[in-house]
């Protein structure tokens, strides 16, 4: 089974958002359906010991003893503790509903420094996990160039599947802002989910903000800590585009 249209993850998103999200609707299960009679060929294999990073805003004080004074604060990473999901009160996000935690990573530490969007000359902690067995994830950006699809007509169905993991990709990307309405997460949620009880570890999804991948996973302790660093930001860098419709122009 494919997709009944390019626009259906748009259909299926405005579905769950304004209309019914618990009960799904056959148009909603049909697409579900879809994903889950097309996610096989975009199955990633992430080795053991693979190295995944994480970053948080931020630093730990501890005091800078010498000769039995304390002569100043020193700045370390924060722990273990600090750098994992709260697995009892884990906020809402592009995988998780609130309360259910996932483990958001990224695949090198620029793209997990990147993702938390951190101001300049801003002191970051980014901790080191690898994972302890080998696992599968579905991988959203697999098969496509980042380009939108836009379809007057109908195409055929290897380009519908095409264009409607493309647009899951890039609602799985957008960066998250304070702003955001609760109900935006819902329809990425749901997916998620999905793939989850289909079995797989995790999910992997282009970085808006980075040239590396973001995985959100689905089981907290499949990964080891390995450490933690500081890290400074000395730069950032902006870059602007024509945000136009050009439909409509």
């Amino acid at each position: 089974m494919s997709f009944k249209s390019w626009a259906s993850y748009s259909l299926f998103s405005q579905s769950v958002k304004n209309k019914s999200r618990y009960i799904l609707d056959s148009d909603s299960q049909g697409f579900l359906k879809g994903i889950e009679d097309t996610c096989t060929s975009r199955v990633e294999v992430i080795e053991l010991n693979s190295a995944l990073w994480r970053a948080q805003m931020g630093h730990k004080t501890v005091p800078f003893i010498q000769n039995d004074i304390e002569v100043d604060d020193m700045f370390v990473p924060y722990p273990e503790s600090r750098m994992r999901p709260l697995k009892d009160s884990a906020t809402e996000g592009r995988a998780n509903p609130k309360g259910i935690p996932c483990l958001y990573v990224a695949s090198d530490k620029e793209t997990a420094m990147s993702e938390i969007r951190p101001w300049l000359g801003s002191t970051v902690s980014v901790a080191n996990f690898s994972n302890r067995n080998e696992l599968k994830v579905i991988d959203f950006s697999k098969h496509h160039n980042g380009r939108m699809p836009f379809y007057l007509a109908e195409p055929d169905d290897a380009k519908k599947i095409e264009a409607v993991w493309t647009h899951m990709d890039k609602a799985f990307s957008e960066p998250v802002t304070n702003s955001d309405q609760k109900s935006d997460y819902a329809p990425t949620q749901i997916i998620a989910e999905l793939i989850k009880s289909l079995g797989y570890d995790g999910i992997a999804f282009k970085s808006s903000l980075c040239t590396g991948l973001n995985l959100a996973l689905f089981d907290l302790d499949c990964v080891d800590f390995k450490g933690s660093n500081l890290f400074k930001v000395n730069s950032i860098d902006f870059s602007f585009e024509n945000h136009d419709d050009g439909r409509y122009m």
